[in-house]
């Protein structure tokens, strides 16, 4: 009779008596040697795959263009407090990626595209806790990407200075203007390669653990033995 904690019942044939494996490290070792090509299959077609696919997307160039968040100065005397200009800078920020930013873009630029594509192609964020903004666009031209960079970052510089924001004198400088990226962002195929290829590892270990969980065979005289008594 075997131990109980190796004893399970079919549910279709009580009466039939299989060995529950617990896999030693021993045995995954022994797994992994007999199994190894069905991992570097599963690693190669991953690397293969993602290696084709990065040269065949459309290389995207992203230029930035950093704006300086400040308050002007009246007979000495500040706009506001520090707090309330920090309290001020994500809305500003979202400012920057609105419609009318884009038309006025898009005009001045004689660009060929809507307001929507264009602002899917525009990031603006928040430098951490600090009082400047960042406004990249991405595109497949990278010279294109810095004229429109810092086309939309001199366009919010002059719209938000026209504007009355309560009490806030608020300015925004162009503090750092964009230039031509030398690399494009998407294709950076050393790196994806090796990200693809520990995915394929991994995914192919895990492919080999579940065929060897599917197989009921009986490989040694010791398994006999150990199913048997």
């Amino acid at each position: 009779k075997l131990p109980e904690m190796y004893v399970l019942q079919r549910p279709d044939n009580p009466g039939h008596v299989e060995q529950e494996q617990l896999l030693t490290l021993g045995e995954i070792l022994s797994v992994l040697r007999r199994r190894l090509w069905v991992i570097l299959i599963v690693a190669a077609v991953c690397v293969f795959g993602t290696v084709n696919l990065t040269l065949a997307q459309t290389p995207q160039y992203e230029a930035t263009a950093r704006l300086l968040i400040g308050q002007e100065q009246v007979d000495g005397v500040t706009g506001g407090s520090g707090q309330s200009l920090q309290e001020l800078i994500p809305t500003l920020a979202d400012l920057v990626s609105t419609r009318p930013i884009a038309n006025t873009v898009i005009q001045e630029l004689d660009l060929q595209m809507t307001a929507g594509e264009f602002l899917r192609n525009l990031t603006v964020q928040q430098v951490g806790s600090t009082q400047s903004i960042e406004v990249s666009y991405r595109s497949s031209d990278a010279e294109m990407a810095r004229d429109i960079a810092n086309a939309v970052a001199e366009t919010v510089s002059n719209r938000i200075s026209e504007v009355n924001l309560g009490a806030e004198a608020i300015t925004v400088t162009v503090w750092e203007r964009a230039v031509a990226p030398d690399a494009p962002v998407n294709s950076d195929l050393v790196r994806n390669g090796l990200l693809a290829l520990a995915i394929g590892l991994l995914l192919g270990l895990g492919v080999a653990l579940f065929l060897e969980y599917m197989n009921d065979s009986l490989r040694s005289p010791a398994e006999v033995e150990r199913v048997s008594g």
